[in-house]
């Protein structure tokens, strides 16, 4: 799905990290297992089923387990398979997502982009952004936010205006789980491109390899992820359980 590949250190990479997330062995995703793995946790909050470099992998409460077994992963990556399955366990949707990671710094071609961490800023575009988009992204939650402002940051007589932020949180020491958040009204004008490309360098400064979260049904995010020069490499669906 991605012209873009990964050297085969970063996936191994990738693959300790994700083992660690779902409570695997640290090994456990390496090449030369099975297809599908599975974790049985009966006091899980959460029913998961990911794929990731051609592995699969599901996560949840024994029942969920056991009904899951003897289905495909194309019904298991669809989102209401789950919710069908958790239906008698309070199973709430948390959504259907594709996985993309990075390990070369973006190529951007334009003027240096003028950038700020100060968090009334990422509230103030957050206020331009649908509430949708907002709760997606998650960008005034993240650990490293930065956001792309028109004119001068400087300035005493206006606010900057936001026109887009990025940033990451860090899972596991390893992944910088990114966020990006445009306003409508400033889409396709390159803003996105220019300020992950400043969050994805301060990430790969500090050592992290960039992942990227996109909703199945969100082509312009899956957009922006490529043109960053992130490749696909697997998907992630969830559930929420009621624990009662």
């Amino acid at each position: 799905m991605s012209d873009m590949e990964l050297e085969a250190g970063t996936i191994s990479i990738i693959r300790f990290a994700w083992a660690r997330l779902l409570g695997l062995g640290d090994g456990a995703l390496d090449d030369g297992g099975t297809d599908r793995l599975y974790r049985t946790d009966d006091d899980a909050g959460l029913l998961t089923f990911v794929t990731l470099f051609g592995r699969e992998i599901l996560s949840g409460p024994g029942w969920a387990v056991d009904a899951a077994r003897a289905l495909p992963g194309t019904e298991l990556r669809d989102h209401s398979t789950l919710l069908t399955l958790s239906r008698e366990h309070g199973g709430r949707g948390l959504g259907e997502a594709q996985l993309y990671f990075c390990d070369v710094l973006p190529e951007f071609e334009g003027p240096p982009a003028v950038v700020t961490s100060d968090a009334a800023l990422v509230r103030a575009l957050e206020q331009r952004c649908p509430p949708d988009d907002v709760a997606e992204a998650g960008l005034g939650t993240v650990e490293h936010a930065v956001v792309l402002v028109a004119g001068d940051t400087d300035e005493d007589d206006a606010s900057p205006l936001p026109l887009a932020g990025a940033g990451y949180d860090v899972w596991e020491g390893i992944l910088a789980h990114t966020a990006v958040l445009t306003p409508p009204e400033e889409r396709r004008k390159g803003y996105a491109q220019a300020v992950t490309a400043v969050a994805i360098e301060e990430a790969m400064a500090a050592g992290l390899v960039p992942q990227w979260r996109a909703r199945t049904d969100n082509t312009a995010s899956q957009r922006t992820a490529r043109r960053a020069g992130f490749a696909y490499a697997g998907t992630q669906t969830s559930v929420a359980l009621d624990r009662t």
